[in-house]
């Protein structure tokens, strides 16, 4: 039974109870897609909706054989493969980028500081279909359309806007007394960054880092435009599967990127927690 403020009207609880009410309505909305996805990716046969076998629950109308056909498939392994190499270096790049941009940012000194925030911060407002395009046309003059560079390149500048999010947050909370005591001990600003400052904000640069990796895994719209055939990605393939073949392969895929996202989710919020301790201190 919850705990209401003694000033609490009737009304105020019905409105309590009421909000508890849409946002679990909201959340079951969204979770049930996820939550139908998982046990047809078990289904022993080549359909997309429950059979009669499955609601009964019987063993024999489950099976691995299409977490198995991933495995024997050169297409899919291809695509498991060049979305943790772009995922990985994209990552790579995006983390940089983004933390010196944010601390950068961090700095009451730093000119037009708003106006570079709103640029840096557009790949997340901008529609992919737009920044895809502009992408491909651009990438043309240089040769890299079709290759892992620009590919990596493209997923990067996705990412840099959710680093420089999360490490702006936790610079917030940051003493920059602590960096100019450094400096004033005749430290240099680039090991004063390392020894001092990156510690300190290392929870917010991994949190970023997670946000960058998951945006470069998910993309399609990117991929579509700027990959080849060899550069071909998870989300590519499963759109090319949803076209030409459909099975449930793609649901024991869709299976696998929800279990790496609820391991990326849990990494975030203990990072977020762990940040939280550190700021109370």
């Amino acid at each position: 039974m919850a705990s209401f403020p003694e000033y609490f009207t009737i009304w105020n609880k019905l409105g309590v109870y009421a909000l508890r009410g849409c946002a679990g309505a909201v959340l079951f909305f969204l979770i049930l897609p996820i939550l139908v996805i998982v046990p047809l990716s078990f289904n022993s046969q080549p359909y997309f909706t429950f059979t009669e076998e499955m609601l009964a629950f019987e063993a024999s109308a489950y099976s691995l054989r299409w977490y198995v056909t991933i495995l024997e498939t050169p297409n899919w392994m291809l695509a498991i493969q060049n979305s943790f190499i772009v995922g990985i270096f994209a990552t790579v790049v995006a983390t940089i980028l983004g933390t010196v941009a944010a601390v950068g940012l961090a700095s009451s000194d730093m000119p037009f500081r708003r106006t570079i925030t709103a640029l840096l911060l557009s790949p997340m407002i901008v529609p992919l279909i737009i920044i895809a395009a502009g992408m491909f046309f651009f990438y043309t003059r240089f040769g890299l359309v079709g290759t892992f560079p620009g590919l990596i390149i493209a997923h990067a500048a996705l990412g840099i806007p959710f680093v420089i999010v999360t490490v702006t947050a936790t610079l917030t909370g940051f003493d920059r007394g602590l960096y100019n005591a450094g400096i004033s001990l005749g430290t240099g600003p680039v090991r004063t960054f390392f020894r001092v400052v990156l510690p300190l904000i290392r929870p917010g640069v991994i949190s970023g880092a997670l946000f960058a990796f998951v945006t470069s895994f998910d993309e399609v719209v990117l991929v579509l435009f700027l990959a080849g055939p060899d550069q071909r990605t998870i989300p590519r393939q499963m759109f090319s599967g949803l076209r030409e073949q459909i099975n449930p392969t793609i649901l024991a895929v869709a299976t696998l990127l929800i279990a790496v996202s609820i391991c990326l989710l849990v990494t975030i919020e203990l990072l977020r927690r762990r940040s939280e301790r550190l700021r109370s201190r």
